[in-house]
């Protein structure tokens, strides 16, 4: 059995989705579109994502640091 909800949206919102909605479609079935793409995503989705952001120069000038500083050191069995 489906339920209906109401839920405010501001009008930024609203017209975001009605620029999605298709012709006959429902404004729940957009969201629920939204959603699963949203929770399928796989890892590749996050490449880049941080290639334009000025920290990024500074944590990966910390990845390196750390790096350098790391040893391994052999263990017996």
């Amino acid at each position: 059995m489906s339920m209906t909800r109401v839920i405010s949206l501001s009008d930024e919102a609203y017209d975001a989705l009605k620029k999605m909605k298709g012709e006959g479609e429902s404004f729940s079935k957009v969201v629920v579109k939204l959603t699963e793409k949203e929770k399928n995503r796989g890892i590749m989705a996050f490449a880049g994502v941080w290639k334009d952001k000025p920290e990024m120069e500074k944590i990966m000038k910390k990845i390196i640091k750390g790096r350098k500083k790391f040893r391994t050191r052999e263990v017996k069995f």
